[in-house]
């Protein structure tokens, strides 16, 4: 299952995430079976929009047996909340 969570981008992220997810929720999109190359050429569009319109933060996890917790998390801007691994589970650190 990959999960991509949007909050305060510009249109243009909905419509492309909605063209390949399910959007379950306003900025929240799934997808259980995408393969690991559309999920990098998802990211790869994600990224270079957001290298250009620097607005917003976006947040893509799914799962990954080689990661901490069996768990893979990518971040773009500035996340809320920080992800730190503690001996190999993850935490959210508030400051």
């Amino acid at each position: 299952m990959t999960v991509v969570v949007t909050i305060n981008v510009e249109g243009r992220y909905r419509g492309f995430l909605g063209s390949a997810m399910l959007e379950i929720a306003p900025g929240v999109y799934t997808s259980p079976m995408i393969t690991s190359g559309i999920r990098d050429r998802i990211w790869e569009t994600l990224t270079a929009w957001h290298s250009e319109l620097g607005n917003g933060t976006i947040v893509m996890t799914w799962r990954d047996p080689e990661a901490v917790a069996e768990q893979r998390i990518r971040t773009l801007g500035e996340a809320p909340r920080e992800i730190v691994d503690a001996d190999g589970v993850y935490l959210v650190k508030y400051h």
